[in-house]
C-alpha cells in the first residue's frame, strides 16, 4: 500500500468514527431521559378482613361442595363406551 493510501484510511475511519458517535447520541436515549415514575405498590398481607355476612353467611351455599346429580355407576368415565 501506498502512503496515501493508509491516510485515506485513517481519515475515513476518524469521519466515521465521529459521525456514528454523533448519530448514536440522537438516536439512543440520554440516562436523564431514562427516568420514570411508577406506583409504588403496598405490601400484601396473609391476614385478611373479615368478609361481609350479607353475601358470607352460615346459610350459605357453598359452591365448592360438589353436587352429584344421580348415581354414577360407570368407574371409568373416559373410556368412551
Amino acid at each position: 500500500m501506498k502512503q496515501k493510501d493508509i491516510a485515506l484510511i485513517i481519515v475515513i475511519a476518524a469521519i466515521s468514527a465521529i459521525a456514528s458517535f454523533v448519530i448514536s447520541t440522537k438516536l439512543f436515549v440520554t440516562p436523564k431521559n431514562r427516568q420514570q415514575n411508577v406506583e409504588v405498590v403496598d405490601v400484601i398481607n396473609s391476614t385478611f378482613a373479615p368478609t361481609s355476612d350479607k353475601y358470607f353467611n352460615k346459610d350459605s351455599i357453598d359452591p365448592a361442595n360438589l353436587v352429584e346429580i344421580g348415581e354414577n355407576n360407570n368407574q371409568n368415565p373416559f373410556s368412551g363406551r
